[in-house]
């Protein structure tokens, strides 16, 4: 598959924020609010055209979870760009809700691609252990815990999930894809002054619901339920396991995209496309 832009059009990059709480996620559904449906009927509405364009992200977020760092790209007509592209980005900010917010709307570099260009995506988890609770003011961004957590046994068990594996223990399976991930960052902090233990979750990629079902098993090591070995026993067995609880969405965050250098955008679109295998085992 070729990431050539047809002739006549010009790939623009988007970089954006959203607060997903009334959001039924990013994708666009019938009858369902979503940041997708909300932007590219937007983008229609400001540039006076006949026809929606689709738009690529890096990643789609579920119901409830938030970006602050999330990007797309959409290919627009050479002459609706000439005519509307210096003034696009204010004109969007008018036009679209005050819970989605597009910060920079400029001509993408040669080969990218939002989504399969990426080289990886970061994500945070925020969790507050406090006996009374979650802050008002933070409660649609952070999940309240009712029991405290060890940091440290969270850590030790995090440390042992690093690296590349089949996290089909900790994915909703999709038909013809690939669970094989690259976890390259699973660590947790914690704020004394807030008491909020927040977890950094930086990949290649994600499956379906991996970075939640990832805390909710370090929650269980966290307060005691279950023993620091136990999350990567159930990685090893590659099945999804019933003890796995994937927590509420609202305390996830996309905090941000990277890419490799403009030259290297179409190769790493490419090579993001080929099907994964690990050694001595199936793709999936």
């Amino acid at each position: 598959m070729s990431d050539e832009v047809e002739p006549g059009f010009v790939r623009v990059r988007l970089d954006l924020a959203y607060d997903g709480k009334d959001f039924s996620g990013w994708a666009k559904q019938t009858a369902r609010r979503t940041v997708q449906g909300e932007i590219e009927e937007a983008l229609r509405t400001v540039t006076r055209s006949s026809r929606t364009y689709d738009l690529t992200v890096a990643g789609r977020t579920d119901a409830g979870v938030h970006a602050r760092g999330q990007v797309a790209h959409v290919d627009l007509p050479d002459e609706v760009w000439a005519e509307h592209g210096d003034k696009l980005l204010r004109r969007m900010a008018g036009r679209m809700a005050p819970d989605v917010r597009i910060w920079r709307i400029a001509p993408a570099a040669e080969g990218f691609n939002a989504r399969f260009s990426a080289l990886w995506r970061r994500y945070a988890y925020r969790v507050c252990d406090r006996p009374g609770g979650v802050d008002p003011l933070l409660r649609g961004h952070v999940l309240w815990h009712d029991r405290t957590l060890d940091m440290d046994a969270m850590n030790e068990a995090a440390a042992r999930m690093v690296g590349e594996h089949d996290f089909a223990a900790y994915c909703r399976k999709r038909e013809g894809a690939t669970t094989i991930r690259t976890l390259q960052k699973l660590s947790w902090v914690r704020d004394g002054a807030t008491g909020i233990l927040t977890a950094t979750v930086q990949a290649d990629a994600f499956c379906h619901n991996m970075v939640r079902a990832l805390i909710g098993a370090a929650l269980f090591v966290g307060d005691g339920r279950r023993p620091a070995e136990w999350p990567a026993r159930v990685l090893a067995a590659r099945v999804r396991d019933p003890g796995v609880h994937v927590v509420r969405p609202h305390g996830l965050t996309l905090e941000e995209v990277a890419y490799p250098a403009d030259e290297l955008l179409a190769a790493r679109a490419v090579e993001a496309r080929n099907m994964r295998t690990l050694p001595g085992g199936g793709c999936c």
